[in-house]
């Protein structure tokens, strides 16, 4: 570690992380297998994106071609993905991310990584959440069951409280006290329910699929119409550069807006402390999970174009229309179903990966140690469960929330960015550490995976950018107020205890 305990950037050994997991009322039970792991990844990365973004991008950016989006998309995660699976199988601690950097780069950086992965984490909880209510009160609609107004939520007119989407955070909340393995069993279920209607649609689409509707499978390019101010996209604002809808470019374009639907897998690392062989689970985990999602993706993308003329696409239910136009409107209600019963895991691992982050943060004392003891019989951090479980249900069903859904975007590919460069300096400060799977091709992999993140952060509208940067300003204050003196690291050593 950092001979220098006094500096923000001391560094905590990976031998030391290890000690801590092992501290009496401090210990995660460890539970989860590869296949668990693996399943986490597929539930929280499956939700709305397969079901939505897939007509919008193919009739507003890239046509047939949205299929080559998600290629260029799962190969940004994937590079992403390889950085996680070296630091989750050599430092198999709760935190993901932010365990990774205290690590490597330091402790300053590494609470501003955990300050953004809570915010990334609750955020997408409630967007979840507010989403999931909302297919839920559609099927309720077509089965003659209405809600008060007043509780569908203030996306609703005349609505102020969404009764449904705080229910769910608070169940789910209760899930993840009792144990892991539990919500490790309920989204083995889930998700067998929704890859069973991703495949469905798969297959069935295939049957209604027209050549002609992939001609031109790259259509010609055409300008964006480009935003002003806050709304344009950063890199426009810095550089002048518009991007193109269509054409070649107009796949990477399409890539920025499609990555949205892989967010998720890095949510895998945070559970790397509760599995039984983190050395040789973790990577099979993050790395399948991430594989099945992109192949499903590109299947799903490549039916709904061959389907319908990418310029006749729906751009709110692109599948459901197609299939009503292919006259089965049928399938509709089963994709209605499949969304919304999938989206209660994605909300479950989201929030089980902030609290999981929130643990180890307090576990080391940059947050009040109060809240990193573990239940004394089902051994889960149940303080921050239940703190986090009740304020993120209170935000779901009182705020809508939709415009800041790309605050969790811009969250994740910071922690892509982070824990790239944390593989670089780890590979040169600790060579000697012995790592149960290597990032290949360092630096050159993980140098490729932050120009790649970068370069997707700059096509997000600058307005996200300022939201985030006040965010990060709030925690860096937090951090010198609190954090910086009540760290254990930095009070007397690792070993310090309040």
């Amino acid at each position: 570690m950092s001979k220098d305990l006094k500096s923000p950037f001391r560094t905590k050994s990976v031998e030391q992380s290890i000690r801590d997991t092992e501290e009496p009322d401090h210990a995660l039970r460890k539970s989860l297998s590869a296949w668990d792991l693996t399943v986490f990844g597929v539930g929280v990365i499956i939700g709305t994106g397969i079901f939505v973004l897939t007509g919008k991008v193919a009739k507003e950016t890239a046509g047939p071609a949205t299929a080559l989006a998600f290629v260029v998309a799962g190969i940004v995660c994937a590079l992403a993905a390889l950085c996680y699976a070296e630091f989750a199988s050599t430092v198999p601690v709760a935190g993901s991310a932010y365990t990774f950097s205290y690590a490597s780069i330091g402790e300053l950086p590494a609470w501003i990584i955990g300050w953004d992965l809570v915010l990334e984490f609750a955020l997408g909880t409630a967007v979840v959440a507010v989403g999931w209510s909302g297919y839920v009160r559609s099927l309720m609609d077509n089965a003659g069951i209405n809600l008060p107004a007043a509780l569908e939520g203030p996306d609703v007119p005349g609505g102020t409280f969404d009764l449904l989407a705080f229910v769910l955070v608070l169940v789910l909340t209760a899930v993840l006290v009792v144990g892991v393995k539990l919500s490790a069993r309920i989204t083995t279920v889930v998700v067998a329910i929704k890859v069973t209607v991703v495949l469905i649609v798969i297959v069935a689409g295939v049957f209604f699929i027209k050549g002609s509707n992939y001609r031109p499978f790259i259509p010609e390019a055409v300008p964006q119409q480009g935003g002003g101010g806050l709304d344009a996209p950063l890199v426009q604002l810095m550089f002048g550069f518009t991007p193109t809808n269509f054409g070649v470019m107009g796949i990477f374009t399409a890539a920025s807006v499609v990555f949205f639907a892989f967010i998720g897998f890095d949510v895998v690392a945070t559970a790397a402390e509760e599995t039984k062989l983190p050395q040789r689970d973790m990577p099979r985990g993050i790395l399948g999970s991430l594989l099945i999602c992109t192949v499903l993706y590109v299947a799903v993308s490549l039916v709904v174009t061959g389907m319908q003329h990418y310029t006749e696409l729906s751009v709110s239910a692109p599948l459901a229309d197609a299939f009503e136009a292919a006259g089965h409107p049928v399938y509709g209600d089963i994709i209605s179903f499949g969304a919304a019963i999938g989206l209660v895991t994605v909300c479950m691992i989201l929030l089980l990966g902030q609290t999981r982050v929130f643990f180890a943060m307090s576990r080391d004392g940059l947050l009040p140690r109060f809240f990193s003891r573990t239940h004394p019989r089902f051994q889960t951090p149940y303080r921050p469960t239940v703190l986090l479980g009740v304020i993120i249900a209170v935000v779901a069903g009182f705020t809508s929330i939709n415009e800041l859904a790309t605050l969790v975007n811009i969250g994740t590919l910071f922690a892509f960015v982070v824990v790239a460069l944390g593989v670089i300096i780890l590979r040169r400060t600790r060579p000697d550490l012995p790592r149960a799977f290597r990032t290949p091709l360092v630096p050159l992999v993980p140098v490729v995976s932050i120009a790649a993140s970068v370069w997707l952060m700059l096509n997000l509208p600058t307005e996200t950018w300022l939201r985030f940067a006040i965010w990060m300003v709030i925690g860096i204050a937090v951090y010198f107020l609190y954090g910086r003196s009540h760290s254990r690291l930095g009070r007397s050593g690792p070993d310090a205890e309040f």
